[in-house]
This record gives structure tokens, C-alpha cells and sequence, in this order.
């Protein structure tokens, strides 16, 4: 725990409030046209609704966006939580938000020395626009998607960026720490840009300051690996119950490239996430990870596409699913195989384990693929506890409750096999089986 600061409020989502918004940030000419472009494009979209396909089975119409607001800086201590997945790692570097305002950026020299950079992007936007200013929201992001993906391009603040040039590795983790106070919004955006062969790990979460924190989260990831360039990427989504998370994330692989990117879906009252990943040059790798674990009255959807754009590349996904309680999850998963993305190998899975019967999970995998010499497969799975296995737990001392822990920790095993990193392992583990409850 340390004391830093929180935020103010702007008043509502207007345009006046979006322009005063703009006047309280000190950015080059070319980011604050851009983010007018941005509102324009927000403001002409509706509100997604269940007409919409991508919507059909996420009802957001008890969601009000006009109860939340944008953000100002404002000085305040507050206690913000270390996060879940650095117990006892050394770290290259760490950047911690609050309301979507960053509070704290440290790098270890050694690696600022050969030219990495991390921290806060409304900073580095003003210091290295030349560098960003490329990258940022072009490839990896599409303003008109929907109305919450403008929204975020218009207002995102608070985000960061990891740097690393070309050939230069950095061998340890780095850790993003992203809060919210109760009635908050945060729309951090987070970039990574790695030049040809170059090599680095980020671990991000997030958290609320206590489990009944309400909040509003409009969240932007852009993870652009070059050339033969190597990234390990997790993401785990921990806000309290009450907060509603809407994110737009992609990864673009250059020729060569390898990605793993891990996602921990654990919070949040509705979660609405797309996750895309493309592989744009030839021999591009990426591996995508996924657990997730729902209670109460949760709902999270995910929308995942793996877009095989260039011959001979790889892509695999696995996602492990639980839910208890009537909480409902839904995968829409998407292999797409461009014409000329030939000799392409692509895998999807989604696994769901009911820990209640009024618990839900739908999954809907899918391929759409213009090449002919292909490999893609996808399946899923939906089922209850055995309680053979639970019969089987018992008669060797354990509890129902013991037993039940033990089956889903198995559940999930295939999935933390692939996590190399062992406090990512351990804190997705324990989150989860402390939240395991007896049922019938």
C-alpha cells in the first residue's frame, strides 16, 4: 500500500464537458484533433443493443453512462492495493493509475540506458510524438467499431506505453497497476511497441479499493510486436462487482513475431471484451490463454478473433471457463483466413464447468477461411461437476467443498501449464479457489 492521488470530476459526457476535457490536458495539436474526430464518431453511434448480433446475448440496458463522468486531477491520499500477480518477482519497471490518472512510473535504469521506454503515455505523447504518434490507434484500433471504442479513442487517459528498440531484451517483468475509487471511470490505454527481435514481458491488472466500489471502465489495449520480436502479455481483470468493463484490445505480429498473451477474467459486474489478434506477417506466432471465473449475478462476454493474414502462421487459443451462482458467460470466437494467408494453423477451445444449475456459458466458435490449404479447428465443451470425481475426492477425507476445489483446479491445469510465469500461476490459482463454494 502506498498514498497517492485521486480525481475530480467533470460533469457528465457532454460535448461541453468533452471540451473541457480537452482544454485541462496539455497534448500536441495532432492527439487533441484527433480525440474531436473521436467524439465526433461517438456522439453519430447509438448505444449497442441485443439487436445487434455482437450484442445479442450482453444486456447493458440497466447501464447509464451519464452516471459516470470524465476525469481531472486533483490532489488526495488514498491507499491503492499492490496488485496480485508480482508477489516475489523482481520487476523492470511498474506503472500505477488511479481513476484513470497515473500516480506512479518507475523503470530500472539499466534499461532506460539502452533506450526502453515505460510510463505514463499522456506524458510520453508530449515528450516522443514522433515515436508514437504512428503507431497510436492506427493499426491496431478502429475508432468506429462501436460506440464505446470511439468513446475510449476520444477520452482515454491515464494510459501507458512500453517501448523496447530493436534487439533489446528485457529479461525481466514489468507490471501495470490500474484502480478505481467508488463512482470512478478509467479509460487507460495501454501501447507496446517492440521493434525487430526485441523481447519483453508485461503483466497488467486491475483492482477497485474495496469490493463495493461502482465504476465505469472504457479500456484501450494496442500490442504491436515487429519483426522476430517475442511478447508475453497478461492481462487480469479484477474489479469489484459493481463495475462495468467494456474493452477493445488487439495485437498485430509482424513476420516472425511470437506472442503469448494470458487473460484472468475474474471481476466486474457485466464485462464486455474484444480481443483480437493478427497475424500480418509471414511465420507470425501467437498463443492466447484465457481463464475465467464468474459469481452472483455476473455476465461476461467475450469476443475473441484470431485473423490469419500472411501464409504459414500459428495461432492457438484455450479458454477455461467456471461459473457458480446464475452468473452467465458468453464466447464468440472467430478463426478468419484471409486468401492469401496459406498454410495456415489455426486452433480454437473454449471449456465450460457449471458450478450451479442456474449457471449459463454459451459458446459460439466459428471459421471463416477464403485459403485452401489450411489447418483450423475450434470446439467446446459445457458440463457440471462429475460426481463420480467428487465421490472419489471424499472417500479419501476430503470435504464436498475440498473436493469441489480440487476438480476445478484440475479444470483450469491445462491452462495454467502454458503460464510460464509462477506468481501468475499462483495468484490466478488462489483468487480462484477462494471464491469456490459448496453447492448441491
Amino acid at each position: 500500500m502506498f498514498m497517492t492521488q485521486t480525481s475530480e470530476i467533470v460533469s457528465g459526457f457532454s460535448t461541453e464537458d468533452f471540451n473541457t476535457f480537452l482544454q485541462s490536458r496539455n497534448e500536441p495539436a495532432w492527439l487533441q484533433e484527433a480525440r474531436r474526430q473521436a467524439w465526433e464518431v461517438c456522439e453519430r453511434l447509438p448505444m449497442p443493443s441485443r439487436n445487434d448480433e455482437e450484442w445479442r446475448r450482453t444486456d447493458i440496458r440497466l447501464f447509464h453512462l451519464d452516471r459516470f463522468s470524465l476525469p481531472q486531477t486533483s490532489s488526495q491520499d488514498v491507499n491503492v492495493p499492490p496488485g496480485l500477480l508480482v508477489a516475489g518477482i523482481s520487476l523492470a519497471g511498474r506503472a500505477v493509475s488511479l481513476n484513470s490518472q497515473n500516480v506512479l512510473c518507475e523503470l530500472n535504469p539499466k534499461y532506460a540506458k539502452l533506450g526502453v521506454l515505460f510510463g505514463n503515455l499522456d506524458e510520453m505523447v508530449s515528450e516522443h510524438g514522433e515515436l508514437i504518434r504512428p503507431h497510436l490507434m492506427t493499426n491496431a484500433w478502429k475508432t468506429d467499431y462501436d460506440k464505446f471504442s470511439a468513446l475510449h479513442a476520444a477520452a482515454w487517459s491515464g494510459g501507458t506505453l512500453l517501448y523496447v528498440p530493436k534487439g533489446v531484451v528485457v529479461d525481466e517483468p514489468l507490471h501495470i497497476l490500474s484502480a478505481l475509487d467508488d463512482g470512478q471511470a478509467d479509460f487507460g490505454h495501454t501501447l507496446v511497441i517492440l521493434e525487430e527481435g526485441a523481447e519483453a514481458t508485461l503483466l497488467a491488472e486491475t483492482d477497485s479499493l474495496n469490493a463495493d466500489c461502482t465504476g465505469l471502465h472504457v479500456g484501450g489495449v494496442e500490442l504491436l510486436v515487429g519483426q522476430g520480436a517475442s511478447l508475453r502479455y497478461v492481462n487480469l481483470q479484477n474489479w469489484a462487482k459493481k463495475v462495468w468493463h467494456f474493452a477493445h484490445q488487439k495485437a498485430v505480429v509482424q513476420r516472425d513475431g511470437r506472442l503469448q498473451w494470458t487473460i484472468g477474467a475474474l471481476g466486474a459486474r457485466l464485462a464486455k471484451v474484444n480481443q483480437h489478434v493478427s497475424l500480418v506477417g509471414e511465420g507470425a506466432d501467437a498463443q492466447v490463454n484465457g481463464v475465467m471465473f464468474t459469481e452472483g449475478k455476473q455476465h461476461m462476454c467475450y469476443n475473441t478473433l484470431q485473423h490469419h493474414q500472411a501464409p504459414n502462421t500459428r495461432s492457438d487459443l484455450l479458454y477455461k471457463d467456471a461459473m457458480q451462482d446464475h452468473s452467465q458467460l458468453v464466447w464468440r470466437g472467430m478463426i478468419k483466413v484471409d486468401r492469401e494467408a496459406q498454410q495456415t494453423n489455426g486452433y480454437q477451445r473454449n471449456d465450460n464447468l457449471l458450478l450451479s444449475e442456474h449457471a449459463r456459458a454459451d459458446s459460439i466458435p466459428g471459421l471463416e477461411i477464403e485459403a485452401d490449404d489450411v489447418r483450423c479447428t475450434h470446439g467446446a465443451t459445457a458440463g457440471r461437476v462429475d460426481d463420480e470425481q467428487v465421490f472419489y475426492c471424499r472417500c479419501r477425507g476430503l470435504t464436498r467443498q475440498e473436493a469441489i476445489r480440487m476438480i476445478v483446479a484440475g479444470f483450469f491445469q491445462q491452462v495454467f501449464d502454458r503460464i510460464t510465469i509462477e506468481s501468475v500461476r499462483d495468484a490466478l490459482g488462489q483468487v480462484i479457489g477462494r471464491r469456490i463454494r459448496e453447492y448441491d
